[in-house]
């Protein structure tokens, strides 16, 4: 029996020979006729599935009450399955237009593998695409990113694909390939050197939750103090508080050190952690007339007097000579100040009570004497913790010298003129003394 390919080549030859067509332009006359046909309905078959039956699948989609289907739209799936239409069409009707040349039929079909090859790798892509989408809706995602095994698993598959199209033009197994890969896996590992340690980095990223999109990290060693925007295979971006943005190796993140401020973001509280520095000439035993200015401080009134009735108790059992002040206990003006600071910012409504809580002096320096405050505010929002810190500053600065004390700063040009005016006003006021003075050193 004749193939139905050769009958229909045979009957288009024999209307054009008695058409009156030369034989030899009645074969290849033949072809083309039937190629443009396949052609066509390819073109039809194309047209109808992505203009009229797409169409109506995402008017469906749109109408249902489903966010899943329209991922698939977004990320082109369906698009990319359409393209198979054509191409599978064209793959199985070419025989009947390439009967008058079946040494051509297997060229012909080598291309459109390749072509569908190439298709099915988009394909594949856009429905790992669809599946990224759909895992980042779970819960688990905010925790565990798969943003880099995704990128993993489009390299492999462009890269098998490589493979397979490569055999399919020079016509021999893929395996061919796969077993040469051995003696180029130096050369491999040399160009996709950081993909493969951004993929190993990734996974330890992932597993041990070190950083995730959201999260504020600091790295100063690559410029990067803000929000993470992306973690890929190969870079992780970071939006600084500047807006601008840094880029980095994944591996960096495993290689090298950096600030998670991701623990303080779930603990509910953002640490204060300022000091104030105080003259040190300024620091003294509190008189009885010091007491009773602080006790008018409501605050202070309790603690001053257990305070000072603790110390006289301790004074007497202990026979101390209290016409020397050093000796026995005394309050200082300081430590009356440091026990206002802690009594202020257990009442004030933004500290944590519950959390760490210091009001401490640090080491003296030739600054003055340090006293830290180490709190945690509850706002944890940068403007307002900003705001919040300034406020509390501001009340403990200004409240310096209620307690006889004073800031620490350095001289300034104010200073040195108000010194030079308060000589100037002594000289006037005991000319006498500066000329005996003259007198002596003449």
């Amino acid at each position: 029996m004749i193939p139905i390919t050769t009958q229909l080549t045979q009957l288009l030859n024999e209307w054009l020979l008695n058409a009156g067509v030369g034989e030899s332009y009645a074969l290849l006359l033949s072809t083309l006729i039937v190629t443009s046909a396949i052609l066509l309905i390819a073109w039809t078959a194309n047209f109808i599935v992505k203009k009229i039956l797409l169409v109506q699948i995402r008017h469906y989609i749109k109408k249902s009450g489903f966010s899943w289907d329209n991922v698939i739209v977004e990320k082109k799936l369906l698009k990319r399955l359409a393209n198979f239409a054509p191409v599978l069409f064209i793959y199985y009707t070419i025989p009947i237009a390439l009967a008058g040349y079946p040494e051509a039929v297997p060229v012909v079909r080598d291309i459109l593998s390749v072509i569908m090859i190439f298709l099915g790798m988009m394909a594949i892509d856009a429905l790992l695409n669809v599946l990224h989408v759909f895992y980042n809706t779970l819960p688990v995602a905010k925790e565990k990113t798969i943003k880099s095994y995704i990128q993993i698993l489009k390299i492999i598959i462009y890269f098998v694909g490589g493979i397979v199209i490569l055999s399919v033009i020079i016509g021999k197994s893929p395996l061919v390939f796969f077993t040469g890969l051995g003696a180029m896996a130096a050369v491999l590992m040399l160009v996709f050197k950081d993909t493969i340690l951004g993929f190993v980095a990734g996974i330890q990223i992932t597993a041990n939750q070190l950083v995730r999109v959201g999260d504020w990290i600091e790295m100063p060693e690559k410029n990067a103090d803000g929000i993470v925007t992306d973690i890929t295979v190969n870079t992780v971006k970071v939006r600084n508080w500047d807006k601008t943005i840094s880029s980095f190796p994944t591996y960096s993140l495993v290689s090298e050190s950096f600030i998670n401020w991701r623990g303080m973001e779930e603990s509910g509280g953002r640490r204060i952690k300022r000091s104030v520095n105080i003259d040190l000439k300024s620091v003294k035993f509190c008189t009885p007339g010091m007491l009773e200015k602080f006790k008018r401080i409501q605050i202070l009134r309790n603690y001053i007097d257990k305070k000072q009735e603790e110390l006289e108790d301790y004074n007497k059992k202990h026979g101390i000579d209290n016409s020397v002040l050093v000796n026995g206990r005394r309050q200082t003006n300081l430590g009356v100040f440091r026990q206002y600071i802690t009594l202020y910012l257990q009442r004030h409504p933004k500290v944590h009570n519950d959390m760490t809580f210091l009001v401490r002096h640090l080491q003296s320096t030739d600054k003055g004497v340090p006293v830290e405050i180490f709190v945690f505010c509850r706002e944890q929002s940068w403007p307002v913790y900003e705001s919040i810190q300034a406020d509390i500053f501001d009340h403990i600065i200004a409240a310096v010298p209620e307690f006889d004390l004073r800031v620490f700063q350095n001289p300034t040009g104010e200073d040195f003129r108000r010194l030079g005016e308060t000589m100037e006003n002594k000289t006037e006021a005991n000319p006498g003394e500066t000329s005996l003075k003259e007198d002596k050193n003449g």
